[in-house]
């Protein structure tokens, strides 16, 4: 039976890494798409934004007899702030994550 992969040169484990230690077997230099995920936030935070704002509207426009009630609208416009909020931070995870690849390389 083969050994799992040992940690490279990189931040696994440092004196100042906040990283878990690996627990299994995935690969050492395993990083998620930058790109896709910038992408990603990029559409959803403008898209999600307009949907909260939409649905804060017409909750706000219409009135307890009315179909969707207001307060599903209500409920969709605090789901869609949620996802724009968590699109704007994965945003600024990134941006952060870059500089700090480009400090350690140069």
């Amino acid at each position: 039976m083969s050994q799992p992969p040992q940690p490279g040169p990189h931040r696994d484990g440092g004196p100042r890494s906040r990283r878990r230690p690996r627990s299994g077997t995935e690969p050492v230099t395993a990083r998620s798409d930058i790109w896709l995920r910038t992408l990603l936030s990029s559409i959803g935070v403008p898209f999600f934004a307009a949907a909260t704002a939409l649905f804060a509207w017409w909750a706000a426009a219409s009135d307890s007899h009315s179909t969707p009630s207001d307060r599903l609208l209500t409920v969709l416009a605090a789901v869609c702030g949620a996802l724009t909020l968590g699109a704007a931070v994965d945003l600024l995870v990134l941006k952060r994550r870059r500089r700090q690849e480009r400090e350690e390389r140069g």
